[in-house]
């Protein structure tokens, strides 16, 4: 596929507002990480010259043969510096988690890895069980008793909503054509809700699981590489009734409009787009709905390389090693060369900058890019996104 610039920057981009993304190099032709390059990149005992890798994927992405392999190490699961011995143990560790969680699951909803799914309301608000006789194996799969555990009731409401997500997520794909696909879809999202009791489930983590599923055979392997991946964006799906998770993003792109190019700032207000809500699904799941399937993967996989530190590892794994606050700290130059380009950057500035920051000038930096056709043609906030060519603009085809 023959790809164009991963992103341009307005030329007058206000250094004060930006002056930590760098300029980003144009994909090469050929400059993708293939597998050869990644099964070179190991020493004999395992360890990976992780440095070499984030250049290659910051060039090219990465060849759809390697995908979920690779993506393991860019979301954390494992450290660059552990060797095949080390990984294959965590790797075994976690399947055993992976099966206890899932084990507690099955026993409160036997539908849980059975192959198939809920689309309906198993359980009614005060835990009484709800049996719908036109379905087949109703008895052995659902809720028969009666629930009186607060966060059981909980979880098994959100569970037939999980369902009528699942069916509608990446439908054009011969691989959810598949009903075990679907499920296994299904179970993960579930047992992360189930574990996750604090955010559950929310509406587009279906977006961020999927790819995992299709990547990672093993589903315990994909269920944690979506756990990793939900560090990251886990405070985007925390909602209220007064705020909305990716709101601290929202602020952040109106203030870098409202520096950069005021008269598009002033422009957005006066189309009621001031808060830039216009922005908040792109923001929550990463552009997963603004693109192709393979452009929101290569665009998935730019990010998390420029965001690259080499501390996410201990930070995932050991919550108060070498952490403070959920901030990744680099505490050697050989540590700092295994970091992104953007992650490089705020550490060499001392910058605390969130993880999804580079999203947020994603956004900011299409804007700035189109603002002439928006300010021309947009007559209301549907058009921003519609005229600026949003997506078409930050990957090109």
């Amino acid at each position: 596929m023959k790809r164009g610039p991963f992103l341009s920057f307005g030329s007058n981009m206000k250094v004060s507002v930006l002056c930590f993304i760098t300029e980003t190099q144009l994909m090469e032709a050929g400059k993708t990480l293939s597998p050869r390059r990644w099964h070179a990149a190991f020493s004999e005992d395992g360890h990976l010259d992780f440095a070499k890798v984030l250049r290659r994927i910051q060039r090219g992405g990465i060849h759809p043969a390697i995908k979920g392999l690779v993506w393991e190490f860019l979301l954390g699961c494992y450290d660059p510096n552990s060797t095949f011995e080390d990984r294959n143990q965590i790797r075994q560790r976690r399947r055993d988690q992976y099966t206890i969680w899932k084990a507690e699951c099955t026993n409160l909803v036997p539908v849980i890895g059975s192959g198939k799914f809920v689309t309906t309301s198993i359980i009614t608000e005060d835990g009484q069980p709800i049996i719908d006789p036109s379905t087949s194996n109703a008895q052995e799969w659902h809720v028969n008793n009666a629930v009186s555990d607060k966060k059981a009731i909980q979880w098994m409401l959100v569970l037939h909503q999980i369902g009528l997500d699942v069916v509608r997520t990446d439908r054009t794909l011969v691989f959810y054509e598949s009903e075990t696909n679907q499920a296994k879809l299904w179970d993960i999202l579930a047992v992360y809700a189930w574990v996750d009791n604090d955010i559950g489930y929310v509406q587009g983590m279906n977006d961020i699981c999927s790819p995992m599923v299709i990547l990672l055979e093993n589903e315990a392997d994909a269920f944690w590489c979506f756990d990793r991946a939900m560090q990251r964006l886990r405070e985007n799906f925390r909602c209220s009734a007064t705020s909305i998770g990716v709101q601290a993003q929202l602020s952040t792109l109106s203030q870098v409009i409202k520096t950069v190019d005021p008269k598009l700032h002033q422009h957005l207000e006066e189309l009621d787009g001031g808060e830039y809500l216009f922005a908040f699904r792109m923001l929550m799941v990463l552009f997963r709905r603004e693109f192709t399937f393979v452009d929101a993967l290569y665009l998935w996989e730019l990010m998390w390389a420029m965001e690259y530190n080499p501390n996410a590892f201990s930070l995932y794994e050991e919550s108060s090693a070498a952490t403070e606050k959920g901030v990744l700290t680099v505490s050697s130059d050989e540590l700092l060369k295994q970091c992104g380009k953007f992650e490089k950057k705020n550490v060499k500035t001392g910058s605390s900058t969130q993880q999804s920051a580079l999203a947020v000038f994603l956004v900011a930096s299409v804007l700035e890019t189109k603002n002439k056709r928006i300010l021309k043609e947009a007559k209301g906030l549907d058009d921003v996104v519609q005229h600026g060519g949003m997506a078409g603009d930050i990957v090109t085809n």
